[in-house]
């Protein structure tokens, strides 16, 4: 496909075509636009032309290069049209029979050699493509929502995708400056499949009772640097949407455990609690703008002393800092002082077991999650037969620190440490699977669903060896299948490898 002379249909003209014809055409490509409704083509082509002249208004383009761009948009208004057509993609209903019928169209009136597309989210490129006398000719090029923000494109390879559709796929995604993501035919494809983690394992902590959606939300943006949390993303897609995706690719995966969906979450889409867009869902809004639920101020007076057991000092020497800025007194003893708090660190367990394998008087134990001492908002969960009148001492002093506090009840993994772990260990079964390379996972990640680093670099940063242990402490506790680790993470923890290292990266010869 040679530079500025290419011609790519843009098949449907919905939010989706309209955005991805809008970015061809602004990246030198001549762009013809098809609707089954005339109108719709029209709507779109009109959207994409305005969204160009508003980029130059912005700066982003030139005057001239908009004026180029828009020139390079038409309807068309029958497919006959496109025979000077080099590629298709089209972007119709999430339907494989519609895909597939539209697809034997577009075989018979485009030029032989010209790739079909397929902007699928979750159909397989294989099963679309299988429609085709020639199912080399199609792969599949999923976009993501807004399409001129969202800088990433999964190419999709089916099972009989010829080298030539591939090649001109990835040609397209770096000609138009976005990173292209190659990756297997599989549920989910890259993204959403890596998504699972954040989603499924912030639905389990409330659906156990640890803690509430507001709670889930504050730590992965506080503690973890996500822009969102999960609760708030499913509220800003739409749960009805995001369950679908869920239950899709648990049931595509003959429901492995990890993709395992919350079982209340049902009902809600039952009960229209949609989200943003019915006005309320795990929160309510107002004219579209979600409503923060205030957090208790704690009133307790600060403990007058802790005490750590010395195997636990390391993790928490900055939460002693802080309590010692404060004024508390920091106990030395090797053994626990009869009176004050007990702090624990644990690391994948809960702060009952961690009080009992220590021997350790749980009236007085309160558990800090280790990954938020040195965070804006750290964790804190006392066992069930704590004192409540030390847990608000607990908070009160870290507050009074300068600290933002979320409170849990006792739960293996707190909230960070869970959530992470999640998505690190999908995201190690992704490059087990060969569903996608290592650097493709992190980047196709970070890029699509804005998450602070990928997967990998995740699991790097956190370590391989404490991302393993909190999995094996989460699945000896709980007895649930959906922890255990990844064969990849497992043995590149017990290497002492980085999670992005690829197999036999580390042979010699």
């Amino acid at each position: 496909m040679s530079a500025g002379t290419d011609v790519i249909a843009v098949i449907g003209a919905g939010a989706m075509g309209r955005g991805i014809a809008q970015t061809l055409a602004g990246a030198g490509y001549t762009v013809r636009i098809f609707d089954q409704n005339p109108e719709a083509a029209e709507e779109g082509a009109a959207f994409a032309i305005k969204m160009l002249a508003r980029a130059a208004e912005k700066g982003a383009l030139t005057r001239n290069d908009s004026e180029a761009a828009q020139a390079r948009i038409a309807v068309i208004g029958d497919l006959k049209e496109l025979s000077e057509a080099e590629m298709a993609i089209e972007a119709v209903a999430e339907d494989l029979s519609v895909k597939q019928a539209l697809f034997v169209k577009l075989e018979q009136v485009l030029p032989a050699d010209a790739v079909l597309a397929t902007n699928t989210s979750s159909l397989s490129v294989s099963a679309v493509a299988s429609a085709l006398s020639d199912p080399s000719r199609a792969v599949g090029m999923h976009f993501f929502n807004p399409v001129p923000l969202m800088r990433v494109v999964e190419v999709i390879p089916g099972l009989r995708t010829g080298s030539r559709a591939r090649a001109a796929a990835l040609h397209v995604a770096e000609r138009i400056g976005y990173r292209p993501i190659l990756c297997r035919d599989s549920p989910g494809f890259l993204i959403n499949h890596a998504g699972r983690g954040l989603i499924t394992e912030g639905v389990r902590i409330v659906e156990e009772g640890f803690a509430d959606a507001a709670d889930v939300d504050r730590v992965m943006r506080d503690a973890c640097g996500f822009r969102m949390g999960p609760f708030e993303l499913m509220d800003l897609t739409g749960l009805d949407i995001s369950l679908a995706v869920m239950e899709r690719i648990y049931d595509q995966f003959h429901q492995e455990p990890r993709y395992r969906p919350g079982a209340g979450l049902a009902a809600r889409v039952a009960a229209r609690l949609l989200g943003r867009k019915t006005g309320e869902g795990f929160y309510n809004f107002q004219d579209g703008q979600r409503e923060e639920p205030p957090e208790d101020v704690p009133k307790a007076e600060p403990p007058a002393s802790v005490w750590a057991p010395p195997e636990m000092r390391g993790d928490l020497a900055e939460a002693s800092k802080l309590l010692e800025e404060g004024g508390v007194m920091i106990s030395a003893s090797e053994r626990a002082p009869e009176e004050g708090i007990t702090l624990v660190a644990p690391w994948g367990k809960d702060a009952t077991s961690t009080a009992v394998a220590l021997e350790l008087d749980p009236v007085r134990v309160i558990a800090v999650d280790p990954f938020t001492v040195s965070r804006p908002r750290l964790t804190l969960m006392g066992t069930p037969a704590t004192d409540p009148t030390l847990l608000d001492g607990a908070r009160a002093a870290f507050v009074q620190a300068g600290r933002k506090v979320t409170m849990t009840k006792d739960s293996p993994g707190f909230i960070a440490q869970r959530v992470l772990a999640m998505i690190v260990n999908i995201g190690c079964e992704i490059a087990q699977m060969g569903i996608a390379a290592p650097l493709d996972i992190d980047d196709g990640v970070r890029i699509g669903l804005g998450y602070p680093e990928g997967p990998l670099a995740m699991g790097d940063t956190i370590g391989p060896e404490r991302v393993l242990a909190i999995l094996n402490a989460m699945q000896q506790i709980t007895g649930d299948p959906r922890y255990r680790p990844s064969t990849w993470l497992r043995q590149r923890a017990l290497l002492g490898q980085s999670l992005r290292t690829a197999d036999g990266a580390g042979a010699s010869g």
